[in-house]
């Protein structure tokens, strides 16, 4: 029966011969080893016995390029401080502040986490060199924005957060929070980076509401983020649908923000706090924290920014551009103060009436004890008169009344607007009661989608261009005016007799006359293959080898004048007196099947 034997056992019979006196080489050539084996089996029999003879490991006992305990001590102790940081941020902050032994390489540090079990190991992927990274080549040429949300705060409610980086140097430009990304407050947050660091050539963002309006229905048109870059010469770029890897720089942004910094805090007192931390963060971020993409470096070290090289000043719509406030209130002439008529009860007034000077905001919104008054961006700034009692508001400017509305301010209102610098007021600018018959009127009013509007019980149309805007109703004699914040849209003949014009609702008497349009009404026509174009009834023969082309007419009070691009083509007489009703080019007819 045979028997395997073990190799510590063929060993020992080995020895046990050479022992005996058998010559080490037929020993060696017995058992199919060298000389220098059977030898060395000796040594370990004299030195341990039979348990020497063992099968043991071939691993030397040092090695001159094994990481030091030290520097493995340093790497755990960094990574158990700092658990987001990888192998990579590790090497560069053991080089930054000092290692106890030499610096070992990236995948060493990377070894060594995996035996301490600080990472778990993972296949590995594809090289970084096999990526091809676009960026481009210089600072302030493209930046990428966005917006993240995820800011939880104390009264329920989910902030976002507006961001912004630059392309080449990952410098971080926007990091704005507000309480609704709506796309003014985006804009807003991108103004006071242009004032900040200048304009850049280019700016990429996704195909959201605030960015573009390209997707919107019924009809595409531009939103304001889209205005302001093409009024300061700002190439707005958009990336294709269900794309986030096209805007990834700004996205690698979001990621660390959230690990970082928003996932610290769960949830957040309010926006003051939540803005002072990110502020804090973004310092850092820009000018002390290394970024792997730019080998580590810091992305201060590579942005420039450019304020005050833009060939031409930053141009801002009214309704965003900050306002000019004048230090020292105007001085108002004060009128006599009528005596307060007291309730029954002795304490409450029944004709309190109270004065007070406000500055209308950049929006143009202005808004008083609750109660907000819409005088339209383009008097942002300017100093507004209110003369505000239970039942009406007044709102003048140097003298002269803009509007009256009905009050919703009480009487806890007005006391608090005395408390907080307003006067007592004189009589009212207007006199009370029922509205002179003859005098000119003006009523606010609502377009609606098809460009009506509603007087006396009846729909009258103004234009549907008009559609979805607030404007002023102006009724003096025979001309009906449309007018909104003081400026002439268009004027159309009165449709309402005087008995139509009492029984109008909400009816005021009318402010001043307002200004003409200082700018040409613009119409837009497709030339006929004939190479003629109709006008308010009225046809003009442009040529023929303008068929197709689709141009611009201005219509003046006595003339015509089509231009196809900044070329003027020609222009003629106007011999119509129709107002005129299109504006836009109609889309051309699907074909017909079988043409």
């Amino acid at each position: 029966m045979l028997v395997e034997l073990t190799v510590t056992e063929q060993r020992y019979r080995a020895v046990l011969e050479v022992e005996a006196g058998v010559p080490v080489t037929e020993v060696a050539e017995r058992f199919g080893v060298s000389r220098q084996a059977v030898h060395r089996w000796l040594g370990w029999y004299r030195d341990e016995g039979l348990a020497g003879l063992a099968d043991r490991s071939h691993r030397p006992h040092a090695h001159p390029a094994q990481t030091p305990p030290e520097v493995e001590a340093a790497i755990c102790e960094l990574r158990r401080n700092h658990p987001r940081w990888g192998q990579r941020r590790l090497h560069y902050e053991l080089g930054r502040n000092g290692c106890p032994g030499p610096i070992p390489s990236v995948s060493t540090i990377y070894r060594v986490l995996v035996r301490h079990s600080l990472v778990d190991a993972l296949p590995r992927r594809r090289r970084r060199e096999d990526y091809r990274r676009w960026e481009r080549s210089a600072p302030m040429e493209l930046w990428q924005m966005d917006i993240v949300g995820g800011v939880l705060l104390a009264d329920g409610t989910e902030a976002k957060v507006v961001t912004g980086v630059d392309d080449h140097s990952r410098f971080c430009v926007i990091a704005t929070v507000v309480a609704r990304a709506t796309g003014r407050a985006v804009c807003l947050a991108l103004v006071a980076a242009l004032r900040a660091y200048g304009i850049p050539e280019e700016i990429l963002t996704d195909n959201g509401k605030q960015f573009t309006g390209r997707f919107t229905r019924p009809r595409p048109g531009e939103v304001l983020f889209e205005r302001i870059c093409r009024e300061n010469g700002i190439v707005a770029r958009n990336t294709k649908p269900r794309s986030p890897t096209t805007t990834g720089k700004v996205e690698r942004f979001h990621q660390t923000l959230q690990r970082e910094l928003l996932d610290a805090t769960p949830v957040w007192p309010d926006l003051a706090s939540v803005q002072a931390a990110i502020d804090t963060f973004r310092h850092e971020y820009n000018t002390n924290r290394p970024h792997q993409s730019l080998d580590m470096a810091f992305p201060a070290d590579r942005f420039t920014p450019r304020p005050d090289q833009a060939p031409l000043p930053l141009r801002l719509p009214s309704s965003l551009a900050a306002p000019q406030l004048d230090p020292t209130p105007p001085t108002t002439p004060l009128r006599s103060t009528a005596p307060l008529v007291m309730a029954a009860n002795g304490l409450e007034p029944v004709n309190l009436a109270v004065e007070a000077e406000r500055v209308v905001p950049a929006s143009g919104n202005l808004g008083v004890g609750g109660q907000q008054f819409w005088l339209g961006p383009a008097r942002a700034g300017q100093t507004i008169t209110l003369w505000a009692d239970t039942t009406v508001v007044h709102l003048i400017v140097d003298g002269v009344r803009l509007k009256t509305v009905p009050s919703r301010l009480t009487t806890a209102h007005l006391r608090q607007l005395l408390v907080d610098g307003a006067r007592p007021a004189g009589p009212p600018p207007l006199p009370t009661g029922a509205l002179r018959p003859g005098a000119p009127i003006e009523v606010d009013r609502l377009v609606n989608a098809t460009g009506l509007i509603g007087l006396a019980g009846r729909q009258h149309p103004v234009g549907y261009h008009f559609a979805g805007r607030r404007v002023t109703v102006r009724l003096a004699g025979a001309l009906m005016q449309i007018t909104t914040d003081g400026q002439l849209l268009r004027s159309l003949p009165n449709p309402l007799t005087s008995t139509d014009m009492a029984r109008i609702r909400d009816a005021r008497p009318a402010g001043p006359a307002p200004q003409p349009p200082s700018d040409p009404l613009r119409v837009q026509r497709r030339i006929n293959c004939r190479g003629a174009l109709v006008v308010a009834g009225q046809r003009i023969h442009v040529g023929i080898r303008h068929a197709g082309a689709t141009v611009t007419v201005e219509a003046a009070d006595t003339t015509f004048r089509i231009h196809d691009g900044d070329r003027l083509i020609t222009e003629v007489a106007r011999t119509t007196t129709k107002p005129i009703a299109r504006f836009k080019v109609r889309k051309p007819e699907p074909p017909r099947r079988g043409s």
